[in-house]
């Protein structure tokens, strides 16, 4: 018999033994259990990793039809689009501003008044859509512009009144003028600020601008082409007067520190900029613009424009322009602070890429040389001065269009962060080194650039960049900049560049109604935004149209594109004019 010791033991032993024999059951269901599931997930791991296979990597590419024979079949496509697009907007849209492509309804973005119709009357001219463009003629003569909110003054005068004054101007009808004319007066007390420059916006029915305190530099100063024009074919000394004055505060700032170009956020009251940031792509970009344009509208007179404009340039190729470190992107940036402790943000911006075509017209219709009072001009002196215009254009116009090409669906990205080295590298320094070597083969980042190849974001080749904002919104900055590269240089490829985005946006941007926006580039196919914008008619297509077509309809040294892409003709002061309006 047991002593009670001994069976204490044996008691404790057996327990020892469930609980062993336990723990090992619970170890082995577990890792069962886990084989199970890892083996649900992913393929079982090979002896040897096998190369990963080139379809694992590649998206679903959209395919492309050949580039075409004859030039004016890509014109005709181009204007069967926009049929299509003008046609879903006045079959689903209209009255309404704009089209909503996927809802199949309008939507009111820019005062109810049918934005989409006024950025449309030149393009329809231009194709010679009489039908549409006397339809839209007779909606536009029963316009009152009359709303019981604010009307965006920079949007209204862009959109509205230089789509009125371009059409009267190509057509001659005096009702365009009318109406051009009424809409200019009820905007003008948006220039009720003490410095002249324009409020945010104004109430067409009561006469009251809200008495906003500041602006940005795109909306308080891109409104010159537009009312000088306006001034020139009613004889309204008031429109060249409100002008005149926008002007004279622009140009009275006290730039000097920041190479004489203009900042971006400004005090209205006292008509100065209140910070440092300098920039060319959104807040800023048309005013920019507008320097040269103004300039070269008044037939080369207003030498104020002239000056400003050159600095503003010399100043962006200078201090704003840079090179990727591997495969030699060449974009501008923003930049915040007094120069040299200034600082860049690298972000590349699609409506900066309007900057190639400023260049590249810059370059066609201007004395661009012996200019040694402008500001930091003494660094680019040793260069012939349009050159060095030219060269920005070509490789700004290749880092623009390597970014649609870069994409799956063959469009760009909104925005772009650019990598850089640790300490970047300014475009003005590859110059010199290019220069000190002899200048052997071309300026440097003005080549082509080979687009990267197509992967997943799981496995993005060496871009230079990651996409910031991945949507494509319809935009015109890098055609309207093709279309003066090739105006202006008469090489082909920048018509094959334009040709590429086109057939990419009838891949992924086609509606049954219309043409959608994307909500990201990254992938094909795209999922799409319920969005048209009126400047996908007023200047996307255009842009495209006047790209492909093989006769110049619209000649650079006669007219001057409005930043809607709304032309406008170049003029003289008669010497009557001179007087009235008091022009020295």
């Amino acid at each position: 018999m047991l002593s009670s010791s001994s069976r204490n033991v044996l008691i404790r032993k057996s327990i020892a033994v469930r609980y062993l024999l336990l723990s090992s059951t619970i170890i082995i269901i577990l890792w069962t259990f886990h084989t199970l599931i890892s083996s649900s997930h992913s393929p079982p791991r090979p002896v040897k990793s096998a190369p990963r296979k080139k379809d694992d990597l590649t998206y679903v590419l959209p395919k492309h039809p050949p580039r075409p024979k004859a030039w004016s079949d890509a014109a005709e496509g181009v204007k069967q689009a926009f049929l299509h697009a003008y046609h879903g907007y006045d079959d689903y849209a209209a009255p309404f501003d704009e089209l909503l492509p996927m809802s199949r309804k309008g939507s009111n973005s820019f005062n109810g008044w049918g934005v989409t119709v006024y950025d449309s009357l030149d393009t329809m001219f231009l194709m010679n859509l009489t039908d549409e463009f006397d339809r839209a003629v007779s909606f536009v003569a029963k316009a009152d512009f009359s709303i019981p909110f604010p009307a965006p003054f920079f949007e209204t005068v862009i959109r509205y009144l230089g789509g009125l004054l371009s059409a009267y101007a190509l057509s001659g009808n005096h009702v365009l003028l009318q109406k051009a004319d009424d809409l200019g007066r009820l905007l003008s007390p948006a220039f009720g600020s003490k410095s002249g420059l324009p409020f945010y916006s104004v109430n067409t029915v009561t006469g009251v601008a809200p008495a906003n305190t500041h602006g940005c530099l795109a909306e308080i100063a891109s409104c010159q082409p537009e009312y000088t024009y306006l001034a020139k074919v009613t004889g309204n000394k008031t429109y060249y007067d409100q002008v005149a004055k926008v002007m004279e505060t622009l140009s009275h700032a006290a730039t000097e520190k920041l190479g004489g170009m203009l900042p971006v956020h400004w005090k209205l009251d006292i008509g100065r900029p209140i910070d440092t940031k300098l920039a060319v792509g959104g807040e800023a970009d048309s005013a920019h613009e507008y320097l040269l344009k103004q300039f070269l509208l008044t037939g080369k007179t207003d030498k104020t424009a002239l000056e400003m404009y050159l600095r503003t340039t010399t100043h962006i190729l200078t201090h704003m322009l840079y090179t990727s470190p591997n495969r030699g992107i060449l974009y501008p940036v923003a930049t915040s602070g007094e120069p040299p402790h200034d600082t860049a943000t690298h972000v590349f911006e699609h409506l900066a890429c309007f900057l190639p075509g400023l260049f590249a017209l810059g370059a066609h219709t201007l004395p661009l040389d012996d200019l040694p009072s402008l500001a930091d001009y003494q660094r680019l002196a040793q260069y012939k001065l349009s050159d060095v215009h030219r060269w920005a254009a070509r490789g700004l116009g290749e880092a623009c269009a390597v970014l649609y090409a870069d994409q799956p669906t063959g469009l760009s990205p909104d925005e772009a962060f650019m990598q850089t080295d640790p300490r970047p590298i300014l475009w003005v320094d590859e110059l010199d080194n290019w220069s000190m070597g002899g200048r052997r083969g071309r300026p440097p980042n003005t080549t082509p650039i080979k687009p990267a190849p197509h992967v997943s974001v799981q496995h993005r080749g060496e871009k230079d960049y990651g996409v910031r904002r991945a949507g494509y919104e319809l935009r015109p900055e890098v055609i309207e900049s093709l279309y003066i590269l090739w105006r202006t240089t008469g090489e082909t490829h920048w018509r094959e560049y334009g040709w590429d985005i086109f057939q990419s946006i009838e891949q992924s941007c086609k509606t049954d109604v219309g043409y959608a926006a994307l909500l990201s580039v990254e992938y094909f196919p795209p999922a799409r935004k319920d969005s048209m914008p009126s400047y996908f008619m007023a200047e996307t297509l255009k842009y495209l149209y006047l790209l492909f077509t093989d006769e110049d309809l619209v000649p650079l040294d006669k007219w001057v594109f409005n930043t809607e892409a709304h032309p406008l003709p170049v003029f003289s002061w008669s010497d009557e004019e001179k007087i009235r309006f008091g022009i020295a």
